[in-house]
């Protein structure tokens, strides 16, 4: 991702196995401030339906630099999105993926997550983590269930002093409970 071009180049579309024509090509980009009402429009069914944490617009807008999103190749509209937050030297929280339902089973999630795993090894990151109900989904690219969070002391000492909720609900503190109630906590090691 040293290069711009790399940043926006065209991913592949995933094949839909029904043949759907929705796997229509997509490209995979880095989010601008220009896609922030797309990310939200993407989002707010899931924070709804209680999927996703909601966050803030100024969060949105404060947190652009993590994200990517798919957007067709025809049109540009935006239909899918993912972040990935730095949380540790050695770890990182896939966050806010979400998929236009219109485009679920096209393979958009899947092109998103590539993206950002690809993203986190750029970066040097070697455990990633995510908080979800799409358990099949991650377990495709590897994740796994895990139980406890996944650092040492000195390391969740230092995370309690953070103000992201995500932080948070990663150290499964008792006033996020409810955000994350029937979600499985899951690593990638990279």
């Amino acid at each position: 991702m040293s290069s711009t071009s790399s940043a926006s180049a065209p991913t592949p579309p995933s094949p839909d196995p029904s043949g759907n024509a929705r796997a229509k090509a997509v490209t995979v980009r880095r989010a601008r401030t220009a896609d922030v009402a797309a990310v939200r429009r993407l989002v707010d069914p899931f924070v709804t339906r209680g999927i996703l944490l909601d966050k803030a617009t100024v969060t949105l807008y404060e947190d652009i630099q993590e994200f990517w999103v798919a957007e067709r190749d025809e049109d540009a509209t935006v239909v899918g999105c993912g972040a990935l937050h730095v949380m540790w030297e050695d770890l990182a929280e896939v966050r806010t993926l979400a998929v236009d339902p219109d485009f679920r089973g096209a393979g958009v999630g899947h092109q998103v997550l590539d993206k950002l795993l690809h993203t986190a090894r750029w970066l040097g990151v070697r455990r990633v983590f995510c908080l979800t109900f799409e358990v099949d989904f991650f377990a495709k690219h590897g994740f796994v269930e895990i139980g406890e969070t996944p650092v040492d002391g000195d390391v969740y000492s230092e995370l309690l002093r953070s103000y992201d909720e995500g932080v948070a609900e990663f150290l499964g503190l008792e006033r996020v409970k409810p955000n994350t109630l029937g979600n499985s906590r899951m690593l990638l090691h990279l």
